[in-house]
């Protein structure tokens, strides 16, 4: 936000800096990732959707190459029978990454009573059932009991609603589509791609948002990922510049790798296709009519709710990938050291995660 406001507002003047900041705000309440959205809504406002397009391919194609490609050299590393031990405390460093980012995301979000009971039954309910068919629900649920508070939002004058469905009726239409091929199919790939745009259509926030909810289906449900890969993946992708989203393609490369490197290449590029692409249709479906949508106290009480139950799942999220570890004192020291240096330091989290593959190298 920092850099957007100083390049796309104080430099370019394509927007004020209020613009900006209801954008934002806009994409945090539409599933998808939210900065992935943000840099999508500014694309789609300044030039319309081929800008915006364009916008999102330039946004993810680094991260998407650099992470595919790791995940082509662990499962090569695997085969070839060479020792990744040297990734052994970045595994820990990961989850310091979940639990800072557990806090800063409950300490902006969770401000209300209401909120900090919704945040609690969301950690326990996802630590205990781990489906990721339950998600959706939760939030949904979260979403619902906040919004009967609607009579505390300030009133605004209500503008009617004019709806184009064009670019809904593309997401549910492609949700239907590749659910039907998946099902009937048993092809791997088109299942792939299912299961990202599910997921893709059920995130609310950031990229830790959606750690919980790939560990539980890819690791604990489907096995296409050991937790060791899992967190080593995570640990790597925080020193990557782009979208945390581009997890993904790491997801999907490992998750292919019985079908070669092709096929880890091909299970990379339907990850992210379906991690982004519903995200996308939301903003273009919703830019147009938020003017009109940010009028209904409503839509701006489920946030509360919805963002709660988002930062719950991420205190879960830490929990769950701390279980595979070995609890001995080394791991603990990494987790909260990691915590430590990214809450009262500035050092950049490519700096971290190089230090402790440095660290595992050496020792």
């Amino acid at each position: 936000m920092a850099l957007l406001i100083k390049i796309m507002v104080n430099k370019r003047g394509y927007l004020t800096e209020a613009e900006l900041i209801e954008l934002n705000a806009l994409c945090q309440i539409l599933p998808g990732p939210t900065s992935t959205q943000t840099i999508v809504a500014l694309g789609y406002r300044i030039g319309g959707s081929y800008l915006a397009y364009l916008t999102l391919l330039v946004w993810i194609i680094p991260a998407f190459i650099i992470m595919t490609t790791v995940g082509i050299l662990i499962n090569h590393f695997d085969k070839l029978d060479i020792s990744t031990e040297f990734t052994k405390y970045i595994q820990s460093m990961a989850v310091g990454f979940v639990a800072y980012a557990a806090f800063k995301i409950s300490s902006k979000v969770v401000k209300t009573h209401e909120a900090v009971s919704i945040a609690i039954v969301s950690a326990i309910l996802s630590f205990m059932l781990k489906s990721p068919f339950f998600f959706p629900f939760l939030l949904l649920g979260a979403g619902a009991i906040t919004a009967i508070k609607f009579k505390e939002q300030p009133l605004k004058e209500k503008i009617p609603l004019k709806i184009k469905w064009s670019n809904f009726i593309i997401w549910v239409g492609m949700f239907a589509v590749i659910a039907m091929l998946g099902h009937f199919t048993q092809y791997k790939p088109i299942r792939l791609l299912e299961n990202f745009y599910r997921n893709g259509s059920m995130i609310f926030g950031g990229g830790q948002i959606l750690i919980p909810l790939l560990y539980t289906e890819f690791v604990e449900f489907k096995h296409y990922l050991t937790s060791e890969e899992f967190l080593t993946g995570f640990a790597v992708v925080q020193a990557v510049p782009g979208p945390t989203f581009s997890f993904s393609s790491y997801v999907g490369a490992l998750s292919m790798r019985g079908y070669g490197i092709g096929g880890q290449v091909l299970g990379a590029f339907l990850a992210t296709i379906g991690i982004f692409l519903p995200g996308t249709f939301m903003i273009f479906f919703v830019i147009p009519i938020w003017d009109r949508l940010k009028s209904y106290q409503i839509v701006r009480a489920s946030l509360e709710g919805i963002s709660a139950a988002s930062a719950g799942m991420v205190v879960a999220a830490a929990f769950l990938l701390f279980q595979p570890l070995e609890a001995n004192l080394v791991n603990l020291l990494m987790i909260v050291g990691t915590f430590i240096l990214l809450m009262f330091t500035r050092l950049p989290a490519p700096f971290i995660i190089l230090a402790g593959l440095i660290a595992g190298l050496v020792i």
